[in-house]
């Protein structure tokens, strides 16, 4: 209401006369999904810890170290830290309030179940998804290539022999893949009724697998026990456990955030 959507000017009327108006605009602007209303919800030090356990383990060995090293430090510094409140504990005159301006309390953001304009402190989250600039140049090179097939007629004979070419090795490429993942199924079935069903082998197993191209041929072969199989399947559905447990307490936009006041934020 201070800004000049607000002013009133002559012979112009103001886009905002009223603080009813600003929620109606607000309110078409999150249906319209600019933004959207998050909840608060606190952060527990059992999950800061949970956090960085993650990523420690993501870590090389030589970052673990530094990273230990680290954590000995800021261990060091909340023990002393600790010490320091407990001296002041035994300190008169210092209040609850001041204690708890000096540990802010770390929050996350979730979506809300109730998408609508609250004219109070609730949080929002502004959805900025710009468009790259090489979603740009792609574009263009798309456009240019659809160009370029089009005017293949008039294309030189040398390049249109070359093109001739390379469409024969790439449909030679494209049967041989599908040669190498028919035999592979044959193979793993003659192996499976060999050993009534206990040993298993596949050729390329990646070969069908949501990977790059050279690891798609990588490695060659793969044995295993029916007894390893169960085992990697009881691993996977617990690190998928685990992942889904995750998920469902990280926040939406994967960022812890502090609680301020408004005399913090002012000054």
């Amino acid at each position: 209401m201070t800004t000049r959507w607000a002013e009133v000017k002559e012979g112009e009327e103001p886009m905002f006369s009223t603080r009813m108006d600003v929620i109606k605009f607000l309110n078409l602007m999150l249906r319209h999904k600019f933004f959207h209303r998050a909840k608060k919800v606190p952060v527990t030090e059992q999950e800061l810890k949970a956090k960085l356990k993650r990523k420690l383990e993501k870590k090389p060995d030589t970052e673990k170290r530094g990273k230990k090293g680290e954590e000995d430090k800021t261990e060091e510094a909340e023990s002393s830290h600790a010490e320091g409140n407990k001296k002041d504990d035994k300190q008169p005159g210092i209040t609850d309030d001041k204690e708890n301006k000096k540990r802010k309390t770390k929050i996350r953001l979730e979506m809300h179940l109730d998408q609508e304009f609250v004219d109070g402190l609730d949080a929002y989250v502004w959805i900025y998804d710009p468009i790259p600039v090489y979603y740009w140049f792609f574009g263009t090179l798309l456009v240019l290539g659809a160009i370029a097939v089009c005017l293949f007629p008039l294309w030189p004979p040398s390049v249109r022999k070359g093109v001739y070419y390379l469409s024969v090795l790439a449909a030679g490429f494209l049967i041989f893949i599908i040669a190498l993942a028919i035999l592979r199924v044959v193979v793993f079935c003659l192996l499976w009724v060999v050993t009534l069903g206990k040993h298993h082998l596949w050729l390329f197993p990646n070969l069908t697998e949501d990977v790059g191209f050279l690891a798609s041929f990588w490695p060659i072969y793969q044995p295993e026990e029916i007894a390893e199989e169960t085992g990697l399947l009881a691993e996977r559905e617990a690190q998928n456990s685990e992942s889904e447990s995750e998920s469902s307490q990280k926040s939406q936009t994967g960022k812890d955030f502090e609680m301020v006041e408004k005399d913090e934020v002012e000054s």
